[in-house]
């Protein structure tokens, strides 16, 4: 598809979220904070979508962001403070200055560079909160949030030199834990399995595995696990919440071993 051809998408899909917005008693309803969590459960589907390497669907979520995009747009426009152009605007100008390896003279020696220099421009910009974590928002979840804080020390100068080393700390995490268990403290056990969760989001970050699609795979992984191994049961003329733990764990063996 050619630069006219997407501007004449975009020009039709302005022109239905228009309509939607003045004849859909929900679209009129919708301001920029209810229309949020659908933003992110668009955003979330997304993800799945590329995790999935659906590329039919990744082009139906696509749509749907591009869709949320606009919309929130259009309410900005409505209100006077901006509007879908005045977004995109911003947005190129903002990478511009933020490559300054493809816009500038700056040189750089590979990605990670590209990540720091990122960052560093990015709290120098106006209107910025300071400090070596503002504006990391609070509200991300938890993996994510956690890999946003590691980054920003990261740019500050303070990190591990590899995943290794990342790798090592998690297992004195591990053993901390166990201690804290062992205790019997819960308060204890609390910070500790916190810790756990935090060094396992850093040896992700130094491996550049995101953790939350880490962990919506794995999840997804025993949920299909969980339910094959149901299936199997019910095969067998046995009702799954009837089993023992053990039998159940049979079941569960069979279901990873068929899988293909």
């Amino acid at each position: 598809m050619s630069a006219p051809d997407n501007a004449a998408a975009i020009e039709r899909l302005d022109d239905l979220a228009r309509i939607l917005r003045v004849e859909c008693p929900w679209d009129r309803e919708q301001d920029e904070r209810s229309i949020v969590p659908f933003t992110l459960e668009e955003a979330y589907e997304l993800a799945d979508a590329a995790r999935s390497g659906d590329d039919a669907k990744m082009v139906d979520e696509l749509g749907d962001v591009l869709f949320q995009v606009h919309f929130m747009s259009l309410l900005l426009e409505e209100r006077g403070v901006g509007n879908l152009a005045a977004v995109a605007d911003h947005c190129r100008e903002k990478l511009i200055r933020r490559h300054p390896h493809v816009f500038g003279e700056v040189e750089v020696s590979g990605a990670a560079e590209v990540t720091a220099n990122w960052d560093q421009i990015k709290q120098t910009e106006p209107n910025r909160e300071a400090g070596i974590f503002g504006e990391v928002p609070e509200n991300l979840p938890g993996t994510l949030y956690a890999r946003k804080v590691q980054r920003r020390a990261a740019t500050s100068g303070f990190d591990y030199g590899t995943a290794q080393d990342a790798l090592e700390a998690l297992r004195g995490e591990v053993d901390e834990l166990e201690e804290a268990l062992a205790s019997g403290d819960m308060d204890r056990v609390d910070s500790e399995l916190g810790d756990v969760l935090f060094a396992a989001v850093n040896v992700g970050r130094k491996t550049k595995v995101d953790p939350e699609l880490a962990i919506r795979s794995t999840s997804n992984r025993f949920r299909a696990r969980v339910q094959a191994a149901a299936d199997l049961a019910a095969a067998d003329g046995l009702a799954w919440q009837d089993l023992e733990p053990d039998h159940r764990l049979a079941f569960y063996t069979r279901a990873r071993q068929l899988e293909t």
